[in-house]
């Protein structure tokens, strides 16, 4: 089955052509970054009117590399939810658009299920596992039974990991968004220089909060004064930083992998694409004596490859056209 998956949730206008939720005909991103760069984050609605002005473009490139029409598009998933609503309601109007106009079944995936489906491409996951969804948006843990089947173990309390990535690299001055920069800048660091905390790394529960993690960094910038920093010193900082972060990620999947006898932890979002995080959660899975998952770096990114795939194992509970579908700016998974 061809399917034709669109993703606007934020401010990544995707389109993409999947057979049979497995092959991978083509997947176009249009990125807004630079255009909310100067802000130093997501303004909602220039945002929405940017979905409006690609996404036609988009999905027609998409069409166009994957050597299909819509003719041969045999159904449609679009992101319905969590998400900015002026963005989301781009992609969904122009879904239910070409679905009616070709009597096409149309799903509306959670955006989360299409990050966790990611890993599920490129990997021979076995079941169950823990996944670990980490992004600017979200930070989640679920246990995963079976595809369809998700469980939240815990959820971040106040910040995402990656939006505390943004508010440290905002405080640095190092511009948006922080976790490429971080990253990099971390590469040359000392992740021991600044014993920076790891909050609720220890608890039993397995949410996450980020917030007091922020503030640390926060008060370090605050106390030295001179914001006047050589490239060492913002290396160490970055390294320091990250290495808390990635600590309290790493820690909390592995112990839940441990504690529901997973077969695997997969680790899916925007932030799955950190060098560090990937090297750490590898290195101690391995430890542990389980694999660890990410999906390749373009599919860590919001996408619409993921979207099609998250619609292939829901497509066949279509009963008939939903007129009804609306957008939801939060949509517990």
């Amino acid at each position: 089955m061809l399917l034709l998956g669109i993703e606007t949730s934020c401010d990544e206008t995707a389109a993409a052509v999947v057979r049979d939720g497995t092959e991978i005909l083509s997947n176009v991103i249009s990125s807004q970054v630079d255009f909310h760069k100067k802000y130093g984050g997501v303004v909602p609605e220039i945002a929405s009117r940017m979905h409006q002005e690609k996404i036609i473009p988009v999905i027609k490139e998409a069409l166009e590399r994957a050597n299909v029409t819509l003719g041969d598009i045999q159904g449609i998933g679009v992101t319905q939810g969590p998400g900015l609503i002026g963005s989301l309601l781009v992609g969904i109007n122009t879904a239910k658009a070409i679905a009616w106009a070709r009597q096409l079944p149309l799903v509306g995936v959670n955006h989360l299920e299409g990050h966790i489906l990611s890993c599920f491409f490129e990997n021979n996951v076995p079941l169950p596992i823990i996944s670990l969804v980490v992004s600017g948006g979200h930070t989640n843990l679920y246990l995963i039974n079976a595809i369809g089947n998700y469980k939240l173990l815990g959820k971040t309390l106040d910040d995402a990991a990656g939006e505390a990535y943004d508010k440290v690299a905002k405080l640095l001055g190092l511009g948006y968004p922080g976790g490429v920069v971080i990253d990099r800048l971390a590469k040359g660091g000392n992740s021991s220089a600044i014993p920076f905390p790891r909050p609720m790394v220890s608890e039993a529960s397995y949410n996450f909060s980020f917030s007091g993690l922020k503030t640390a960094v926060m008060y370090y910038v605050k106390k030295r004064g001179d914001m006047t920093y050589s490239e060492q010193e913002l290396s160490d900082i970055a390294a320091s930083f990250q290495e808390a972060v990635v600590d309290i990620l790493v820690q909390k999947t592995l112990k839940a992998a441990h504690e529901y006898n997973a077969k695997a932890v997969a680790v899916a979002g925007g932030v799955a694409a950190n060098s560090r995080l990937r090297e750490a959660m590898q290195q101690e899975a391995e430890r542990c004596g389980i694999p660890a998952y990410f999906p390749s770096l373009i599919l860590c990114t919001d996408n619409a490859a993921m979207i099609a795939k998250a619609t292939e194992h829901r497509i066949s509970q279509v009963a008939a056209f939903p007129y009804n579908m609306n957008a939801r700016s939060r949509w517990p998974l």
